[in-house]
């Protein structure tokens, strides 16, 4: 099973990008996805999450300008990036976990919780 995740690219600040993420390989059903980010030099951090109840969390630097859902399927994930600032700039990768139903907050569920990840998509916002 595979994570693919695509839409990433070049924004002005100001500007709105929507990232995607596909499960690929089997049909698998989501105890909890996850976009996450990493910009150079920095630690690899936490960006949204949604359970299998479809509840979604955000970090604080992102409440408001994004918003994480998934597709009917429960195995498809999508992140609408609004109001780009600079600071947005990083890899995002798409990362998800299964098995039974977990309550998996941005702010308590870091990057070893979840098993399986995409490659990444390269997100750069210009000022």
């Amino acid at each position: 099973v595979q994570l693919v995740e695509s839409g990433g690219g070049s924004a002005q600040a100001g500007e709105s990008l929507t990232l995607s993420c596909t499960t690929s390989g089997d049909t698998a059903i989501w105890a909890c996805m996850a976009w996450f980010r990493q910009a150079p030099g920095k630690e690899r951090e936490g960006v949204a999450t949604i359970d299998t109840y479809g509840i979604p969390t955000y970090a604080d630097s992102v409440k408001g300008r994004f918003t994480i859902s998934q597709g009917n399927a429960k195995n498809a994930l999508s992140l609408q990036m609004n109001s780009l600032k600079p600071e947005d700039t990083a890899v995002y990768y798409c990362a998800a976990t299964g098995g039974p139903y977990v309550r998996c907050a941005v702010d308590s569920y870091g990057p070893s919780r979840f098993g399986t990840w995409g490659q990444g998509t390269q997100v750069t916002v210009s000022s």
